[in-house]
């Protein structure tokens, strides 16, 4: 950055000095002719060829009177030559919108050092003709230069500075960049680049500003520890793959560090301890975790700290002597302990963001600050999580919908009043006043002066329609923006999310080159990736709006916008990237109405039907802890979170229940796929006609799901009840099954890479977590198997079916016997004798970790006649250490070979014989994760037999009763059902 701005000075200086002497020395005629050619490539069409372009005159040497000013228009010469003739040396012709080429006539002016053309519009790519001029300086960011970047560039061996940001350039950096040895600044951020960043890149020692952000690079993070002159290290969202190596530590002279959103897996934080000098560092969602350590109290220069989104833990370091850290982002960590007076006590003028942690309630601060997010800061639950500076916590009442005008004054649409959001935003704001409402922003513009303007947008076009005011202004956000509604009545909430691209033009202009890319999360799950508002809008100055389901528990619903660090940041316009939202609507599916009051009637009678379930469920959870409320006050706590659908819009949107939009066969019946009004695809669940327990078990499953939200469960939207007609809604999932993404089907199989494997298998975990060990009534599932775990979209894994078979249907012949599950998947000691604890579902679910590595399924799999299934395979391999020759083959080597290792022994410690030695569900998801090492194991001898097999005699016993009831899918039936406790209850298979 130092050198950048001494180059710069360096230019301003000669641009001063020819405004106070101009020369009447003469430019040759070649060297003009040139400059014509030069300007009919570009599309400049105003420079004046009657005047000398050396002679310091306006036309050629325009004066600058902002040193901000982004349009230079400039061309610089030197007259001290021996020939007596000035020679062009220098030209900036910035801010123009030149809609030409790089002109390939500049290789005439063979005295030209430097040559500037950034914020243009200029197309094509870097001529060939350049590469045999002997330039210094070279920067053409912010156009839209294309192709991949050409090699002969490394002949430009002269260069000292490059800058390519802002095109859209693609394919791999050329090796031949590495001849440039003599380059100091190297900045390629924000293109199209792909593969590997070549080694050649080594060579150049002599860099001391590399910037390879918003790319799209594969591999490892480089350590670059041969450019021991770095002072600035650029890398954000780039792609690369984490750790930070711990080799980084050789680059002494840094003062700025910016590495952000590494994939891969947690690391530790860097040793930064000998970059004493950084003035900035910024190591943002890079999965770090482990403690911040205490040297960075000895970085004295530090202005900026950013470690927001990682795994941070423990308590902050005291940091209270570095009197210039004007911004700390401690953002959505897992920190802890109290909240230390120095931060209490900070002058204003310092910004502290400590939102989404874990800090004691005990610490909070008696007073609440303007430049002290604390958000959601406290480990705490419920409604006081959003922050002690609530002005009240007590709700007057129950809302039921909240509308907000985001950036703008308050406005009336028809008869929805939009709420005023006026106040000031700030690098660490939490907006807590209102009883409703609330708002919390992260972030600032680095490198941009931080005032009270750059989080608001205004429109500058105006844009047609009924809501055109709503769009007038906008909210921007550096990095993470949240919305939230409090003291709103549970239940199931639309949300409408108001859009429109008011800051990025579309024009042929620099201010049409920017790319604004965000996610969005609604109640902590992304529902929008690298959302482009101009996209999906169709342009710019256009509205859009993006509807969602939620579901609200506690009164509390969340909706968080956050600048992942992709799209581009070189547009030189305040708000050019990062979150940018102009309205929000949160409506309740759920408002109190006669039908209500039906419905109500209605589940207090199916739930007096179901008496003894649910009291079974309640009998366990009370034993666990006899200072649990009662039976009654658990039973009026036992919302139906739930919107009401009429049977009206159910035919509607199922096309009247069109044998076309049938997608399977559930517990209840069969199951349809529909579209709401509002674009919404749902699945639905319809009782079985013939069902005789259809009260109960519609109660059950209600109740089961509405108080089960989580990411990996299934959402339930709704129920129907009208008749004889009892309909269950849910989420649309648009891949199907697991079963049949790896081992349907040929036509139906999906091609799932290895990083997306571990993220199903981690989902699936962290689900059956969160029954286990999480919801407030913990649920043994029961038939955890491929087959009921669907994926989304984007493969995210969601546990489906929790009925759980609890229908007696004349039609279907089944065995009476009372154990409900999937042969293959059940834990030995459940299938054959009944007994079930939670670690039933950990045995289930090792089992499909195990197909999950594999791609096979475990009942249909058998590499030969002495192997009963997979899990019997497996078992050998490991005691045979081949555990590797499980992997899909169809991955081929594309997959890590120590994760997919850890995966095979956390699905084979799952499947211990024994439920005592199987870990808890949270202890896998931290194994998979990568945060706790994995225990050993193995089976002892006396578990197999003399060919070293696994004695699956009861397996063994069980598939061939399988077989001889005809078939070779996997049998479901039902059985005694014994609890923790010893009780019984009675249950039929889904």
């Amino acid at each position: 950055m130092k050198n950048q701005l001494a180059i710069y000075l360096v230019l301003y200086s000669q641009v001063e000095t020819i405004e106070a002497q101009s020369s009447s020395q003469p430019l040759p005629q070649e060297e003009k002719n040139a400059l014509k050619e030069i300007a009919d490539q570009l599309g400049k069409k105003d420079w004046d060829f009657d005047l000398n372009p050396c002679d310091g005159n306006t036309n050629w040497t325009t004066p600058i009177i902002d040193k901000k000013s982004l349009y230079f228009n400039n061309v610089i010469c030197n007259c001290s030559t021996p020939d007596g003739f000035c020679h062009v040396q220098i030209i900036l012709l910035k801010g123009q919108d030149l809609a030409g080429v790089l002109p390939p006539s500049l290789v005439q002016l063979p005295y030209l050092k430097k040559i500037d053309i950034a914020y243009n519009y200029l197309s094509g790519t870097i001529p060939p003709e350049w590469a045999s001029i002997k330039l210094e300086y070279m920067s053409v960011m912010v156009n839209q230069l294309s192709g991949p970047i050409p090699k002969y560039l490394g002949n430009m061996t002269t260069l000292l500075y490059m800058s390519l940001e802002n095109n859209l350039f693609n394919g791999t950096v050329p090796k031949e960049l590495g001849n440039m040895v003599n380059l100091q600044n190297l900045i390629l951020s924000f293109n199209n680049l792909t593969g590997k960043l070549p080694v050649e890149v080594n060579k150049l020692t002599k860099l001391t500003d590399l910037r390879l952000s918003g790319n799209n690079f594969t591999g490892k993070l480089p350590s670059f520890q041969s450019l021991k002159n770095l002072q600035k290290l650029e890398i954000q969202a780039s792609g690369f793959e984490g750790p930070v190596p711990p080799s980084i530590s050789i680059l002494t002279r840094m003062n700025e560090l910016r590495i952000s959103d590494l994939t891969g897996s947690a690391s530790e934080f860097p040793p930064l301890e000998n970059m004493i000098g950084l003035t900035r560092l910024m190591l943002r969602n890079c999965n770090i975790s482990g403690k911040i350590p205490p040297y960075i109290a000895n970085m004295p220069k530090l202005k900026i700290l950013d470690l927001s989104f990682n795994r941070l833990e423990g308590q902050i370091p005291d940091l209270e002597l570095l009197g210039v850290l004007e911004l700390l982002y401690l953002t959505r960590n897992r920190l802890t302990g109290p909240i230390q007076n120095w931060i209490k006590s900070r002058d204003s003028k310092y910004f502290i963001d400590l939102s989404y942690n874990n800090f004691n309630e005990s610490s909070e601060p008696t007073a609440c600050r303007e430049t002290v997010n604390l958000f959601k800061s406290y480990n705490s639950t419920k409604k006081s999580e959003l922050g002690k500076c609530l002005s009240s916590n007590t709700c007057s009442k129950n809302w039921y919908s909240v509308h907000i005008n985001c950036g703008g004054a308050s406005v009336t649409i028809g008869e929805t009043t939009y709420e005023a959001d006026e106040d000031s935003a700030g690098p660490a704001k939490f907006i807590y006043w209102k009883e409703n409402w609330g708002a919390s922003n992260t972030g600032d513009f680095w490198d941009v002066p931080i005032k009270i303007d750059s989080y608001k947008a205004t429109n500058i076009s105006a844009i047609k329609g009924d809501d055109s005011e709503l769009y007038t202004t906008a909210r921007l956000s550096a990095l993470s923006l949240t919305y939230y509604g409090r003291c709103l009545a549970n239940g199931n909430y639309s949300v409408t999310l108001h859009f429109a691209e008011i800051v990025i033009r579309d024009n042929r202009s620099f201010q049409a080159l920017g790319k604004r890319m965000f996610d969005v999360y609604i109640q902590g799950e992304r529902k929008l990736k690298d959302f482009d508002i101009r996209t999906d809008a169709g342009g710019v100055d256009k509205a859009w709006t993006k509807k969602f389901n939620a579901v609200v528990e506690d009164g509390i619903l969340e909706v968080r916008f956050q600048y992942a660090g992709k799209g581009t940041t070189a547009v030189p316009r305040k708000g050019s990237y990062g979150p940018l939202i102009s309205a929000i609507s949160f409506e309740s599916n759920f408002k109190p109405s006669s039908n209500h009051k039906k419905m109500v009637h209605i589940i207090a009678g199916a739930v007096a039907s179901s008496l003894i379930l649910i009291f079974t469920i309640l009998f366990v959870a009370w034993r666990r802890s006899r200072n649990r409320i009662s039976k009654e006050e658990e039973l009026r706590g036992l919302d139906l979170l739930t919107g009401l659908f009429t049977i009206r819009q159910i035919k509607a949107a199922t096309n009247n229940f069109d044998a076309a939009n049938k997608i399977g066969e559930g517990g209840f019946g069969s199951v349809y796929k529909g579209t709401l009004l509002d674009g919404t695809v749902i699945a639905v669940k319809q009782l079985s006609s013939k069902s005789k327990q259809g009260n109960r078990e519609f109660v059950n499953e209600i109740g089961m799901i509405s108080g089960l939200q989580h990411p990996n469960l299934v959402k339930l939207y709704g129920c129907s009840a009208e008749g004889n007609q009892l309909l269950l809604v849910y989420e649309y999932l648009e891949n199907n099954s697991l079963a049949r993404a790896l081992f349907g089907p040929e036509e139906h199989r999906l091609k799932i890479d290895w990083p997306t494997r571990q993220k199903i298998c981690i989902g699936i975990a962290k689900g059956l977590a969160f029954l286990h060990e999480e919801s407030s009534l913990k649920i043994v599932h029961r038939d955890i198997k491929a087959t009921n775990v669907l994926l989304d979209k984007k493969l995210n894994p969601k546990i489906s079916d929790f009925g759980l078979a609890k229908l007696d249907d004349e039609d279907k012949t089944h065995i009476s016997t009372r154990i409900a599950g999937t042969i293959g998947y059940m834990a030995p000691e459940y299938a054959l004798w009944g007994y079930l604890t939670y670690k039933a579902d950990v045995y289930s679910f090792g089992v499909v970790a195990l197909e999950i590595v594999a791609g096979k399924n475990n009942m249909t799999y058998r590499p030969n006649e002495k192997f009963v299934c997979l899990l019997d395979w497996a078992l050998v391999l490991q005691r045979q250490g081949k555990l590797m020759e499980i992997v899909d083959e169809t991955l081929g080597s594309d997959f890590k070979k120590d994760e997919a290792l850890r995966m095979i022994n956390v699905a084979l410690l799952c499947t211990n014989p024994s439920p005592a030695l199987r870990p808890t569900m949270s202890a896998v998801v931290s194994i998979l994760e990568d945060h706790l090492d994995l225990p050993e194991f193995n089976l002892e001898s006396r578990f197999y037999d003399d060919d070293d097999h696994l004695k699956f005699q009861g397996l063994r016993d069980k598939y061939d009763e399988m077989l001889s009831l005809g078939g070779s899918q996997p049998l479901t039936h039902s059985s005694n059902v014994t609890g923790r406790d010893g009780s019984s209850t009675t249950s039929q298979s889904a």
